[in-house]
C-alpha cells in the first residue's frame, strides 16, 4: 500500500470502537481513508450513521475487491478468528481490537502471517491508547528487557481504586463500575482476571518472543479480595493493583503471571488510577520507563485502531523480533513467591505447601499469613481461589536465591532461635 493510495476500510462491528473509529476517521481527513461498509448483527438499532453504511452479510466486505483494509472490533472471537483468516486468505491487510482472539489462537494467526506475509495490527487488543506492542516491537527489539508489570483491565482497577480510596467493599463498588459502564452486566471476564491474561499472552510475544497457551499461564483476578485486604496494604503502605508482570531470571529465563500484588506508594503503578492503565518496562539500556492512559473507551481504543491504520499506509507489520530474529525467552515456574493470604477458616489454607510462614496474623472474623511458597506449587493448586480465601503476592515476591535463605533458617532452628 503506498502512502498516497487512499485506505478503503470494511468494518466489522458498530458498538463503542467501531463508533469511536467512525468518528474520528471524521475529524482525520488527512488520512485519506474512509469506511465503505460496516457488518453489523442488528440492523433494526439506531446507529449515529447513514444506514446505506451497513449491512449483515460479511462477504460483501470479505468479497470486496476495493476494499483494501478490514478492521475487526467485535466482541465474538470465534467470529472474530473467521473474519480475520478469510480477509488475510483474501490479500486483505487486517486491524483487530479483539484480545481474546488473538490470545486463543495466537500459533495459528502467527503462521497465517507468515504465509501470506500480509500486516496484522492489533494495538487496540492490549492497553487501548497505550502503545505498547509498537514500542516493544521497535524501541526494544534488541534491549535486555529485565521486566516488564503493568495494569492492563480498566475495570478491576477502577473497583480496587474505589474499594482503597473510599472504603467502598468489593460489591459496592463493582456494582458503581457497572453503572458508569467500566465493567460488564457479566463482569467475571474482568473481575476473574480472563481479559488481563488474554492481553498478556500477546505482550509476552513482543516483549519476549514467548508463544504460550492461556491456561499454561497462572492468573487469577480480584474476585476475592475484601475491604480488610485494602485496610491491611494501607496499614502497611501499600495499595493493591491485579498486575500482570514478566520478569527475567537469573537463569535467563522468565516468570510470568496475572496475580493481585501489593505495590509501593512510590511505584508508578500506584498512580494508576480508576478506569486507566499503566506499563512500567525495565530495561539494561533504557532503564525504567512508564506508559500512561486509557486503557478502555470509544475514542481511546478508536485511536489505537486509527494508529494502526495510519501505519499501513506506510507497510508496516510487526516483525516478531523476539520470535523470528532472536532466541525466543522461556517460560518457568521453578522459582518462589512471597504471598499474603487472608482467609476466614484456618482449614481451607495448605499450610504444608509453604516453605515458611513469616507473618500471622489471627482476627476476629478474617485472619492473615505471609509465607513463602514454590510457584509451582500454586499452580498446581486451587484452594487459594475458593471463595472465603484471598491472595495477593507481596511487592518484589519473586524471590530466586531460596537455598541460602534456607540455609539461615535451618540454623537458626538449630541455635532454638526460631
Amino acid at each position: 500500500m503506498n502512502e498516497h493510495k487512499e485506505i478503503i476500510i470494511g468494518m466489522f462491528g458498530f458498538g463503542v470502537v467501531g463508533e469511536g473509529l467512525y468518528k474520528i476517521l471524521q475529524q482525520t481527513p488527512s488520512l485519506n481513508a474512509r469506511i465503505k461498509k460496516s457488518c453489523i448483527k442488528h440492523p433494526g438499532k439506531k446507529r449515529n450513521a447513514p444506514e446505506e453504511l451497513f449491512t449483515t452479510d460479511k462477504d460483501v466486505l470479505l468479497n470486496d475487491d476495493e476494499i483494501n483494509v478490514i478492521v475487526e472490533v467485535i466482541d465474538d472471537s470465534l467470529a472474530a478468528y473467521q473474519i480475520v483468516t478469510t480477509a488475510l486468505r483474501n490479500g486483505k491487510a487486517v486491524v483487530s481490537a479483539s484480545k481474546k482472539m488473538i490470545a486463543e489462537n495466537l500459533i495459528e494467526l502467527l503462521q497465517l502471517q507468515k504465509e501470506t506475509g500480509l500486516p496484522f495490527l492489533y494495538e487496540a487488543a492490549a492497553c487501548a491508547s497505550i502503545p505498547v506492542i509498537r514500542n516493544l516491537e521497535e524501541y526494544y527489539d534488541n534491549d535486555l528487557l529485565h521486566s516488564i508489570r503493568a495494569v492492563v483491565n480498566g475495570s478491576t482497577n477502577f473497583i480496587l481504586t474505589k474499594m482503597f480510596d473510599e472504603k467502598l467493599d468489593f460489591q459496592d463498588a463493582l456494582i458503581l463500575a457497572q453503572q458508569l459502564g467500566y465493567a460488564e452486566s457479566n463482569p467475571a471476564l474482568d473481575i476473574e482476571g480472563h481479559d488481563a491474561v488474554n492481553k498478556w499472552v500477546i505482550l509476552l510475544n513482543h516483549a519476549y518472543g514467548i508463544v504460550e497457551k492461556i491456561d499454561n499461564l497462572m492468573f487469577t483476578g480480584i474476585q476475592n479480595i475484601q475491604l480488610s485486604d485494602a485496610i491491611v496494604a494501607k496499614e502497611k503502605g501499600f495499595d493493591i493493583k491485579l498486575v500482570a508482570q514478566a520478569k527475567t531470571l537469573l537463569n535467563g529465563k522468565v516468570a510470568a503471571y496475572v496475580l493481585p500484588q501489593f505495590v509501593e506508594l512510590s511505584d508508578q503503578l500506584a498512580f494508576v488510577k480508576n478506569e486507566f492503565n499503566g506499563v512500567v518496562i525495565e530495561s539494561g539500556f533504557a532503564d525504567r520507563q512508564f506508559f500512561y492512559g486509557k486503557g478502555a473507551g470509544s475514542l481511546a481504543t478508536g485511536s489505537a485502531v486509527m494508529s494502526d491504520i495510519s501505519a499501513l499506509r506506510y507497510d508496516y507489520r510487526y516483525e516478531y523480533k523476539k520470535l523470528y530474529h532472536h532466541t525466543p525467552k522461556e517460560l518457568t515456574n521453578d522459582f518462589y513467591v512471597r504471598v499474603y493470604i487472608s482467609f476466614d477458616e484456618i482449614k481451607k489454607i495448605h499450610k504444608d505447601e509453604f516453605e515458611w510462614i513469616e507473618e500471622w496474623h489471627a482476627g476476629l472474623e478474617r485472619s492473615y499469613l505471609t509465607g513463602i511458597i514454590h510457584f509451582e506449587k500454586l499452580q498446581n493448586s486451587t484452594w487459594w481461589k475458593e471463595e472465603g480465601v484471598s491472595l495477593i503476592l507481596t511487592a518484589n515476591g519473586i524471590i530466586e536465591e531460596i537455598d541460602s535463605r534456607n540455609a539461615k533458617k535451618r540454623s537458626l532452628e538449630l541455635a532454638g532461635i526460631v
